[in-house]
């Protein structure tokens, strides 16, 4: 990799909280969660939903594709950037897609074409007028994560100058009844790193960031590194060591050239699934970041799959400009035998490093450093 910086210069989050950074930004600072009881059919479940698809109403596109539209959309009236140049790339990323289109749909090779997330990409990709063609990663829960890495090192290696990148998923039946069937939803807003945690909420949303190696962005906080791994453990549980996801740490770190004692705040995954959090707890630890504070914002926007990453990365990335950052909806006493620094309550802190972590189903494992 080259020594290109990557600056961040636009992003956008669309969620039931907001519909841009600054609206959600606001509404967490009046402690509101997007996080609310919702039935479905005898059973009662949490989870941040959007109550009104009005963004959805193109029939040209579905829910997921028109979220990630809107998404970008805000992002770019902020950039001013040309789409039309070659060195500009667009990179999806989402865990279902239009999977819900089989709970609708006769299952025939249009639908199955229809569903795949090359054709939401080139449909996304065209309504823009990219002129590449995009990247789509899937990669479970840490599908955000990794496509800001991704992004980054397009552009460190000189291949690309610009990358937009989005993350959005929409929770369906077929999301919920997966969820449901691993038994891992609370019935409750979720408690991460709680003593008492029993399982997440789902959320919906999209989240777009800008990455640039335009010289002119030179004050703005960077993408500094990133790492991936996979545990190769399980196709549902996480390892129960955490030595992967610190690998994915350490990794992300001597990326950055930066070491465990630079990192000011961690934006962790916190899932609130007994596992989860035990074995991030775990890798954090093991990466010498146990007394560094951090928060999960599951209890503000559920799980958002493959938005999550790009969306709790922005709000950190907000946080660092506004020196803000938020407490961990739910939790009141430490239930991960390797105690981490989780913040109960807004922590007014001046960061110069941050750490976005992520693991997902089938053991995968990613990190990446922000800094200004």
């Amino acid at each position: 990799m080259s020594g290109q910086s990557v600056y961040i210069i636009a992003d956008n989050v669309f969620a039931p909280l907001g519909k841009t950074t600054a609206e959600n930004f606001a509404n967490l600072k009046q402690n509101l969660s997007g996080v609310k009881q919702h039935q479905h059919s005898t059973q009662a479940y949490f989870a941040a939903l959007f109550d009104d698809d009005s963004f959805a109403d193109d029939p040209n596109y579905t829910k997921f594709e028109s979220l990630a539209i809107v998404s970008i959309n805000e992002a770019l009236n902020q950039s001013g950037l040309d789409l039309s140049d070659e060195k500009t790339v667009l990179i999806i990323s989402s865990t279902k897609g239009n999977v819900s289109l089989l709970e609708t749909g006769k299952n025939t090779p249009e639908l199955q074409q229809r569903i795949a997330l090359s054709a939401s990409a080139k449909l996304i990709a065209e309504h823009f007028g990219f002129v590449n063609e995009p990247v789509i990663i899937s990669n479970a829960c840490v599908s955000g994560v990794m496509a800001i890495i991704a992004g980054m090192r397009l552009i460190k290696s000189g291949q690309y100058e610009n990358a937009v990148i989005v993350g959005a998923d929409v929770i369906s039946e077929f999301v919920l009844s997966g969820f449901r069937s691993f038994q891992a939803l609370s019935p409750e807003v979720c408690r991460p790193f709680d003593k008492s945690r029993d399982g997440l909420n789902l959320g919906e949303g999209a989240g777009t960031i800008i990455l640039s190696s335009n010289q002119e962005y030179s004050g703005n906080i960077k993408v500094l590194g990133g790492g991936i791994s996979n545990d190769a453990n399980h196709i549902s549980g996480p390892s129960r060591t955490g030595k992967e996801l610190a690998y994915a740490i350490e990794q992300s770190l001597k990326d950055a050239n930066l070491s465990a004692g630079d990192i000011d705040f961690i934006s962790a995954h916190g899932t609130a699934t007994v596992y989860n959090d035990e074995m991030e707890a775990n890798a954090i630890s093991l990466s010498g970041l146990e007394s560094v504070p951090l928060n999960s914002l599951k209890g503000y926007y559920g799980h958002t799959l493959g938005a999550a990453g790009l969306i709790e990365s922005i709000i950190s990335l907000q946080s660092m400009k506004e020196d803000i950052f938020f407490p961990t909806p739910g939790f009141e006493e430490q239930g991960v035998t390797r105690p981490v620094n989780v913040s109960a309550q807004p922590v007014r802190l001046s960061a110069k490093n941050i750490l976005k972590t992520a693991s997902g189903f089938g053991g995968c494992n990613a990190a990446v450093v922000f800094g200004k």
